[in-house]
């Protein structure tokens, strides 16, 4: 895991700016600790932050040339069967110099060119330059765990593994983008790939090679896409065996994500994911296997922690477990700290947990396993089951996803930012594209693909990144999510949501922890703002910076001020959180 920079100049005569790579790379520094480099030839200069996972070794150290291949690369990631394809390229003669999986990559896209990613099993973004064409691959894996920001500047394309970082290097448009904007303030934050909240940074959406010739010509296709419905051979699975399939499945991919020169630990939460993993693990000989789990103090009738859930995994499977309780007046400073730690504004509570537990997981060990990605790939959240028998997907599934329609959107925003209601046009084009034909497969599919890679999964690598942290998603191993689609909704969203998945993990997790009331990371302090918290979102919507930026129209923040209480979301999150967390990130990126 680590950070990667670039930048590609296609001004004739002109070298690429080393001095702004250096400070992407300088402004990623957490992302990779342990070691960094730096690559320049003419028009193209590559930069890597290192956080030494496989390969101890200054072997595979990056930016990564292979002088006798013409190639180099800078590499974000970790690619699970690297061992199983080094075999191979070694049966068609390459010879390996390091013991990495950076080297593979060179390695297999030398041998089968820009097919080779279909072939990877892993999290990934990558850069590779040839030296002899002037051509720069860039690329990023089929669920997007990995990011790959992009930035156009004047006669150069640059590239980072986070946008503040992209930011640091200078000259980015860093004004609102609208569309962007109207996303965030409907998603819960979520920006669909290829915006971002700033209109001069775009990201590589998941599943896509962009190839960028020497002249600024640029290519992007995708090569991974998710198709829901049986295929041939599913007709006559009964549930039963769908349920050990899955089982099957998720063993293989937690198995994968073992594969480190260093200690692998479980965030476990304490809700079936997280323990899920723990158990297999566990089963599956991983002794003194370390686990940690965060709890925040109780605000009202909403408890904030999970320990009695954890708790009961960690003394099953006799982990070495780890506490950390938070009580406000910690995680009120922090939380500063936690934005600053955010590649693009996110709203969710877990955010500040996710960060102060990898501040203290990191003390321990240097990756994780996490189980973020389960209730999305099996069905967990309570708006699926009515769309099983839904005549209007895209209006049932507006009604309770949308945090507000566009008629708020007018009240909330300045009117120079209100236009058409982007949101919902993104989605009906969305819900029309073929590979899902039922209302609850098209809205299984969205999550799955566009929610999740920018909600929890851009949190958890934002805030492990933030610690120097390794975090790998078994859920998200893609053969898992492919077999996921193909099975029957219904056994997915049936009793209460992760159905296959409960009775899956009965063989191995205990029943208090499967049939308990699903849960989350509770930041409670953050959903019912009051005392000091209320008084930081005040500070932040009144500072000079928001005032000149104009974002919100006074009258609505106003309201939203007044009873915070009142104003929540469908999914039950804060409006006056969303719009000053937003404005929070720009103040504390310094934009």
């Amino acid at each position: 895991m680590c950070g990667l920079s670039g930048e590609i100049q296609f001004k004739t005569g002109h070298a690429a700016n080393v001095a702004a790579v250096q400070a992407m790379c300088d402004r990623m520094a957490a992302r990779g600790p342990d070691g960094h480099g730096l690559f320049a030839h003419g028009r193209v200069a590559f930069g890597h932050r290192r956080l030494k996972i496989i390969d101890l070794s200054e072997a595979s150290q990056q930016p990564m040339v292979d002088a006798d291949l013409g190639l180099t690369i800078v590499f974000n990631g970790c690619i699970y069967n690297h061992r199983d394809l080094r075999q191979e390229l070694a049966g068609l003669g390459y010879r390996f110099f390091s013991e990495g999986d950076t080297e593979v990559l060179l390695k297999a896209y030398h041998a089968w060119g820009r097919d080779f990613v279909k072939r990877l099993n892993g999290m990934f973004a990558f850069a590779i330059h040839e030296r002899d064409s002037g051509r720069v691959v860039l690329g990023r894996d089929r669920l997007g765990i990995k990011p790959l920001y992009l930035a156009e500047v004047p006669g150069a394309l640059r590239f980072a593994s986070s946008l503040p970082a992209l930011v640091a290097s200078g000259g980015i448009d860093t004004d609102v983008d609208p569309v962007a904007l109207h996303h965030y303030m409907s998603f819960h934050a979520v920006v669909p790939a290829p915006y971002t909240i700033l209109k001069g940074v775009r990201k590589l959406p998941p599943a896509t090679i962009l190839t960028v010739e020497p002249d600024g010509s640029r290519q992007e296709s995708t090569y991974w896409s998710l198709t829901f419905g049986p295929q041939a051979g599913d007709e006559g699975r009964s549930f039963a065996d769908w349920r050990d399939l899955v089982l099957e499945k998720l063993t293989l991919a937690v198995r994968r994500r073992l594969v480190a020169d260093v200690p692998v630990g479980v965030l476990l939460s304490g809700g079936l994911d997280s323990s899920l993993i723990t158990a297999l693990l566990a089963e599956n000989g991983q002794s003194g296997l370390k686990t940690f789990s965060i709890g925040f103090e109780t605000v009202g009738d909403e408890r904030g922690d999970e320990f009695q859930y954890s708790d009961i995994v960690a003394e099953r499977f006799g982990t070495d477990h780890h506490r950390l309780f938070v009580d406000s007046g910690r995680a009120l400073p922090e939380l500063a700290n936690c934005v600053r730690a955010m590649s693009e504004p996110m709203v969710s509570h877990d955010n500040i947990g996710f960060f102060l537990l990898s501040q203290e997981v990191a003390k321990h060990v240097k990756v994780v396993q996490s189980g973020q990605g389960a209730d999305e790939v099996f069905g967990g959240y309570h708006w699926y089951p009515p769309l099983l028998q839904s005549g209007d997907a895209l209006a049932d599934y507006a009604r309770v996803f949308f945090d507000r329609d566009h008629a708020e959107m007018a009240e909330a925003l300045d009117p120079r930012l209100v236009g058409d209601d982007h949101s919902r046009h993104w989605l009906e084009g969305r819900f029309a594209q073929p590979g899902a034909e039922r209302a609850v497969d098209k809205a299984l599919r969205l999550d799955t693909t566009v929610m999740l890679v920018d909600d929890p999964v851009k949190r958890v690598d934002n805030m492990t990144m933030a610690a120097g942290l390794e975090a790998r998603v078994p859920f998200l191993d893609h053969e898992l999510v492919e077999l996921a689609a193909r099975i029957p909704a219904e056994m997915k969203v049936a009793e209460g949501g992760k159905y296959v998945l409960k009775e899956a993990a009965r063989s191995v997790v205990p029943a208090e922890v499967i049939d308990r009331p699903k849960g989350y990371f509770p930041v409670p302090a953050l959903k019912y703002l009051r005392g000091p918290f209320l008084d930081l979102v005040q500070d932040v919507l009144s500072a000079p910076a928001a005032r000149e930026r104009g974002l919100f129209r006074p009258d609505y923040l106003g309201r939203l001020l007044a009873n915070p209480d009142q104003h929540i979301t469908p999914l039950r999150g804060s409006k006056l959180w969303q719009a000053a967390l937003l404005e929070f990130w720009f103040q504390e990126q310094g934009l």
